[in-house]
C-alpha cells in the first residue's frame, strides 16, 4: 500500500524540494505589480503577473526600506530573490530582496495618461465639485447587489439613520462590460427625481479588478451627474479616476455610508445643544429688554411730564435766545462792514466831486461828455451838471487851452 502523507508532510518534502533548487534560491523575475499592500508593520505584499501568471511576493521591512521609490499597482519591476513556500497557506511565493523599475505597466501608463487629460480638462477642479446634502432623504447605491460592500453601507446607514431611504442601483463592477454597466447605472439614476446622492463603488481587489473605475466612460458619466457623487472603491490605499472626479472620495465604502448620513443620536444631541443655546440667548434678550422698560419706566417724562415739559420748554427759550443774540451780533457786524464799503464807494462817486465845485459838461445834442474845447462849436448846446441842478448854456466863443 502507498504510504499516507499529511498535508503538513507533504508541504514540508514539497518546501524542501524548492529550497535545495539552485535557481530558485537566487534569481531575477520580471513582471506587474499588482495587488499592492504595504503593512502597518512595513511589510510589503503584492503579486507580479504576466499575461499569462501570477506570483505572489512579499518583501520584508529589513529589505523595502532602502528602496529609492515607491511601487505602486501596474508598474513593471525586475525583483530579485528566493522562492520558498509559505506552509501555513500551502502556496510558494517570491521572497523579494531587491527591486529595480523595469518599465510602466500597461495598466499604469493608461491610469496617468487619462488622468493628465481629464485634469486638463478641468474634470478634477475643486470648483466644479457639488456640495453633499445636509441630510439626505433618499440615497441611490450604485455596486454589486450581491457584494460586501452593498451590505457594509446598508448595515452602517440604517445604524447612523434609520429613516434615510435607500435605493440599490445593480451594476456590474468587475470584468470587461463594468464600465458600460456602471456609466448606464449613473445615467439611470440621474432621471429618478426623489434621490438626493449617489454612491458609486465596491470593496477592495487588485488593480484588474477595480479597473471599471478607471475607465473614461465612468469617469464622464460621474462628471455630468446632476446628483452629489461620492466615490467608495476599495480600501483606503485604493485610489482610482472615479475618485478624483466624484464630489467626494470616501476611503472604503463604510466611510462613504458614514459621509452620506448623520449619526442621528449625534444629531439630536447637537439640536439638543443648539435649543437650550438658542433659549439662554432668548432668556438674555428678555433681561437686556426688561431692564430696559424699567429704565424708561422711571424717566421723568413718564413719572412727572409736566415738569419734563418745563425744562424742555426753558431749554427752548434760552435756545431762542441764544440764536436771536447770534443773529444780531451777525447784523452789526454786517452792517458795520457795509458801512465801510459805502464811505469807500462815497469817496470815489462823482456826486463827491461835483460837490466839491466841479460840474459835468454834456453835448445837449447826443449827450457826450466835454472834455476840451474843441469837441464844441460856438452856438451849440451844452447841458452842464452841478452838484444841485443843471444849466443849459449856448457857447458864445472857445477860449485858448490853459497851460498844464
Amino acid at each position: 500500500m502507498a504510504k499516507i502523507y499529511t498535508v503538513s508532510e507533504l508541504t514540508g518534502y514539497i518546501k524542501a524540494l524548492i529550497e535545495r533548487d539552485t535557481v530558485l534560491a537566487g534569481l531575477w523575475v520580471k513582471g506587474e505589480i499588482s495587488n499592492f499592500t504595504r503593512h502597518s508593520s512595513g511589510h510589503m505584499y503584492f503579486t507580479l503577473k504576466d499575461e499569462q501568471a501570477r506570483l505572489r511576493c512579499v518583501m520584508f521591512r529589513t529589505e523595502n526600506r532602502l528602496l529609492q521609490f515607491q511601487p505602486a499597482d501596474g508598474m513593471a519591476v525586475l525583483v530579485a530573490g528566493r522562492v520558498a513556500v509559505y506552509t501555513k497557506s500551502g502556496e510558494y511565493q517570491l521572497y523579494a530582496e531587491q527591486m529595480e523599475v523595469a518599465g510602466i505597466g500597461s495598466l499604469y501608463l493608461a491610469f496617468e495618461e487619462l488622468k493628465k487629460r481629464l485634469a486638463k480638462e478641468g474634470l478634477f477642479d475643486q470648483a466644479r465639485k457639488k456640495p453633499l446634502p445636509v441630510l439626505a432623504k433618499k440615497i441611490g447605491v450604485i455596486t454589486s447587489p450581491t457584494g460586501a460592500a452593498v451590505r457594509d453601507i446598508i448595515r452602517i446607514t440604517r445604524r447612523r439613520f434609520p429613516s434615510v431611504d435607500l435605493l440599490i442601483i445593480p451594476a456590474q463592477v468587475q470584468g470587461e462590460q463594468a464600465a458600460q454597466s456602471i456609466s448606464a447605472a449613473l445615467h439611470r439614476a440621474n432621471t429618478l427625481a426623489d434621490l438626493d446622492l449617489l454612491i458609486v463603488g465596491r470593496g477592495g481587489g487588485s488593480i484588474e479588478e477595480l479597473w471599471a473605475f478607471n475607465e473614461e466612460i465612468v469617469a464622464r458619466a460621474i462628471a455630468a451627474s446632476r446628483l452629489p457623487v461620492i466615490s467608495a472603491v476599495g480600501h483606503e490605499t485604493d485610489f482610482t479616476i472615479a475618485d478624483m472626479v466624484a464630489d467626494l472620495r470616501a476611503p472604503t465604502p463604510s466611510g462613504a455610508a458614514e459621509l452620506a448620513v448623520p449619526e442621528l443620536q449625534e444629531l439630536r444631541r447637537r439640536l439638543l445643544l443648539m435649543t437650550e443655546r438658542l433659549n439662554i440667548a432668548g432668556l438674555r434678550i428678555l433681561e437686556r429688554k426688561r431692564n430696559r422698560w424699567a429704565e424708561m419706566a422711571n424717566h421723568p417724562a413718564l413719572l412727572k411730564p409736566q415738569r419734563w415739559l418745563d425744562i424742555k420748554r426753558q431749554r427752548v427759550d434760552e435756545a431762542e435766545e441764544r440764536l436771536a443774540r447770534s443773529i444780531r451780533n451777525q447784523l452789526e457786524k454786517a452792517r458795520a462792514v457795509l458801512q465801510k464799503e459805502l464811505a469807500t464807494l462815497d469817496a470815489l462817486s462823482p456826486l463827491a466831486t461835483l460837490q466839491r465845485g466841479y460840474s459835468i459838461c454834456r453835448r445837449e445834442e447826443d449827450g457826450r461828455v466835454v472834455r476840451e474845447a474843441g469837441q464844441v462849436d460856438p452856438g451849440e448846446e451844452v447841458r452842464v451838471i452841478l452838484s444841485r441842478g443843471e444849466l443849459i448854456c449856448t457857447v458864445n466863443r472857445k477860449g485858448e487851452a490853459l497851460d498844464e
